[in-house]
């Protein structure tokens, strides 16, 4: 699988190595070495996927997914860092990281989980909407009205699969099902964890997605406020 891919890290020793690494596997890579430089490029056309290091000088890596992720990019984006402290891997994880790999770690792990990542980035219209909101899968961007919405990597999943079927009633399996087809811990406690979000930022946006007890979720338009 041919993939572009932005690699983020300030070790040249093990930043080249990755690169050769990656590009024996047929990834397409750009390698940038600090976290303003990171910020810059990720404002422009996105490549398919991050490996961004968390330790950057400039901007850290957190700051730089915080950063496009408030832009409305879902992108995925898998974290590497020295640091194997908990708190560390639940901060990446809930500033919209999509996977987190400690160093040291072996290439091929490396390798596997990107093309894991770079498979949930599933093919679908270029643009989809309802109401006042708007998903561009080609940008990987979402809007309410002319308002970025910042969504992470599994909230733009589902948000994306909803809106797929607007109209029909689809089940909490049939989101994981559609959206952690590969072994994830994605739980039913945890879809409905999702969709609690995405209804508070969907406010405003003409759409509503109703709980059909006992059987899953349904996306609408709701009627303009008179």
């Amino acid at each position: 699988m041919s993939l572009s891919l932005l690699l983020v890290e300030d070790d040249a020793l093990l930043a080249d190595g990755l690169v050769r690494t990656l590009e024996a596997h047929e990834m397409q890579v750009e390698l940038l070495r600090d976290g303003l430089g990171a910020d810059a490029r990720l404002q422009g056309s996105l490549p398919t996927l991050v490996v961004l290091d968390i330790g950057l000088p400039g901007i850290d890596g957190f700051e730089v997914l915080r950063r496009l992720r408030a832009r409305g990019a879902t992108i995925p984006v898998l974290l590497l860092t020295a640091r194997d402290a908990v708190e560390d891997r639940v901060r990446g994880l809930e500033s919209g990281a999509d996977d987190y790999l400690v160093k040291p770690f072996a290439t091929a792990e490396l390798v596997a989980r990107i093309r894991a990542l770079a498979r949930r980035v599933a093919p679908a219209p270029r643009q989809v909407g309802l109401g006042r909101l708007s998903l561009d899968s080609a940008t990987r961007r979402a809007r309410v009205g002319e308002r970025p919405l910042e969504l992470s990597a599994r909230e733009w999943g589902v948000l994306e699969y909803l809106l797929q079927h607007v109209g029909r009633v689809v089940s909490k399996q049939q989101i994981i099902d559609a959206i952690a087809p590969w072994g994830d811990d994605l739980t039913l406690n945890a879809v409905e964890v999702y969709v609690s979000r995405l209804r508070l930022k969907l406010e405003g946006a003409g759409v509503a997605i109703r709980t059909i007890r006992g059987f899953g979720y349904l996306l609408e338009a709701t009627p303009p406020a008179h």
